[in-house]
């Protein structure tokens, strides 16, 4: 039917845990966070989604995306790393295996979370892999370290700190395609949010995972995050930072170009 997509699963996809999240994410729109496609039927082999009519990017629909998103991330979650509330299966997302966090498993602080969950988990599989050796092993460590040490924590932005959670509510792969801009022009949130790997995180990933491969009117995004939800200082000098998460995941699905660039952003941060 046209009013409808359907996904069907492939290798490492979980469509009941992905509908979960779709779920998770749109609890948020209650309070102005950012549409979600609507999940119409889930099973182990099929997702049928609404069909998301789509329409040119503008300014204003940017500035829209941006100020939604704010207060998508704002509805919170438990603990860093944790699953989509309804989460089914394997405590972990996608073909790398991206893992989900136990709440008893949980650092306080996010530097701790994304040292060992993110940046040493991908490196620990590449150098299984053969595709890091020992130098690039000791380099990525030295970013952990000093992650681990807190060097690099910053507060939540703005609505995220006042509505008093843990961390922020990620859409978790949040690169352009990802981010449909409505075909209404009018639509309050501007935009649709579709294949999430949705947990708990710091809202800066979500943002800097939009900027690695560039969106339109990125900076009107931003600028709508901003005015809705003030971001710490100092957050523009952390997107790389951020970044290395989703580079490195890159790293263990396609290799190539990824592994240049991710140790190249690690040495800014060793």
């Amino acid at each position: 039917m046209a009013d409808t997509f359907a996904k069907t699963a492939g290798f490492g996809d979980n469509l009941p845990g992905e509908a979960a999240a779709l779920r998770w994410l749109a609890e948020a729109e209650a309070a102005g966070g950012i549409r979600v496609v609507r999940v119409l039927s889930v099973s182990a082999e099929e997702l049928v989604e609404e069909h998301v009519a789509t329409g040119a990017p503008t300014a204003a629909a940017a500035r829209r995306i941006g100020a939604s998103l704010a207060r998508t991330h704002a509805a919170g979650a438990p603990w860093l790393g944790c699953a989509p509330e309804g989460w089914e299966g394997e405590p972990w997302c996608g073909r790398a295996r991206t893992p989900y966090v136990a709440r008893d498993d949980a650092p306080s602080r996010w530097g701790a979370f994304f040292a060992e969950y993110r940046i040493m988990n991908y490196v620990r599989t590449l150098v299984d892999e053969g595709e890091f050796g020992p130098s690039e092993l000791a380099l990525f460590e030295r970013v952990a370290s000093r992650l681990e040490a807190g060097e690099f924590d910053a507060s939540q932005p703005g609505l995220v700190r006042a509505a008093g959670v843990t961390c922020a509510r990620l859409h978790g792969d949040l690169w352009a395609g990802n981010v449909l801009w409505d075909a209404d022009r009018a639509a309050p949130t501007g935009g649709v949010l579709i294949d999430p790997m949705a947990y708990g995180g710091h809202a800066e990933t979500d943002l800097a995972m939009l900027a690695l491969f560039g969106y339109p009117y990125l900076e009107e995004v931003l600028r709508g995050y901003d005015e809705a939800s003030p971001l710490a200082d100092g957050w523009r000098e952390r997107v790389g930072l951020h970044q290395l998460a989703p580079l490195l995941l890159h790293c263990v699905l396609f290799g190539g170009w990824y592994l240049d660039e991710a140790v190249g952003v690690a040495r800014r941060y060793a």
